[in-house]
């Protein structure tokens, strides 16, 4: 217990307190769910916020640890870490005040200083974006642990700066009618049917599935190789670290095509989950190269691990 203490102290001070800053801004607005029975565009005013504490609680605890492991630019990767928890922690207090005020946060220009508040996101969240790029570079020039581990990470990152990207198809996307410039949608105005608790629409394209899908490449492909690591107590093959490099890499191609693939799809106005033929076919296609390749790498691996020369033991042992 000391020692897991001990490696929760030593992440990242300012990401770790705004993370436990979330964590309660995500049981109020939990709270506020059950109590406010208001809605804003057929959804529950404190759902948006409780969704980006969640949210960034997992980009800031990623990154709390991540950095710690940048000793090579400690002061520097300190300073990007401080940065970026103050103005994420700006970006969710405007979130949630306009939640609060049972006004819409996103593409709201309808007054003056709802025009404000929108254009001061817009602002944080360049910012951001552009905190996580320099963070991404100081990771493309170090390397963290093994091969595998650096690959992971690199790619994770990367991955999360295109999913951060995608926020900039969704500004401007429709006219400045009624108030409102930009959507979340395409081809059918926001608020609209969607998904359970995820919101995305089910009757037009939604940016936000490659949005999601983007940032949270930064958890899910290191918490690829933690399985792999994991699974090559019982599969011998995984133990060779070129297999892990190999997969590693073959995922974060497959997730950066998945990204392209899902904004394309939303981008011709399809929800997620009625594709057309078209988008099906595509997306076979991307499992099927995914799958291959993923198994070549295997396949070549399990031929090293045979060919390899066994250590001779000692007569005398």
């Amino acid at each position: 217990m000391r020692s897991l203490l001990r490696s929760v102290l030593g992440l990242h001070r300012m990401l770790l307190i705004f993370s436990g800053a979330l964590t309660v801004l995500a049981v109020v607005c939990l709270v506020g769910l059950i109590v406010d029975d208001r809605t804003l565009l057929g959804a529950p005013v404190w759902l948006k916020p409780f969704k980006f504490a969640v949210s960034f609680c997992v980009y800031s605890l990623t990154l709390a640890w991540l950095l710690t492991l940048l000793s090579q630019a400690s002061a520097l990767a300190k300073r990007l870490g401080d940065l970026i928890a103050c103005l994420s922690m700006v970006g969710v207090g405007l979130i949630t005040f306009q939640a609060a005020r049972g006004r819409q946060s996103h593409f709201n220009v309808s007054t003056s200083e709802d025009a404000a508040i929108f254009g001061l996101m817009g602002v944080l969240v360049t910012a951001l974006w552009l905190l996580t790029i320099a963070v991404t570079g100081l990771v493309l020039l170090q390397r963290v642990g093994d091969r595998p581990t650096t690959s992971a990470l690199r790619l994770g990152l990367v991955l999360c700066v295109m999913g951060m990207a995608e926020a900039y198809l969704m500004v401007g996307s429709t006219s400045n009618a009624g108030g409102i410039s930009g959507a979340h949608s395409v081809g059918v105005p926001d608020g609209g049917p969607g998904l359970p608790l995820l919101g995305w629409s089910t009757t037009g394209g939604d940016l936000r599935v490659a949005h999601f899908v983007g940032l949270h490449a930064m958890q899910a492909v290191p918490l690829l190789l933690v399985g792999l690591r994991a699974l090559s107590v019982r599969l011998p093959v995984l133990g060779d670290e070129g297999v892990r490099l190999g997969l590693v890499r073959v995922a974060g191609a497959g997730f950066g095509a998945m990204i392209v693939l899902l904004t394309w799809q939303a981008l011709k106005g399809q929800p997620l989950i009625y594709p057309d033929s078209t988008t099906v076919a595509a997306f076979t296609a991307l499992v099927a190269v995914v799958a291959l390749t993923a198994s070549a790498v295997i396949v070549a691996g399990a031929r090293r691990v045979r060919t390899r020369p066994r250590p001779r033991l000692n007569a005398l042992t």
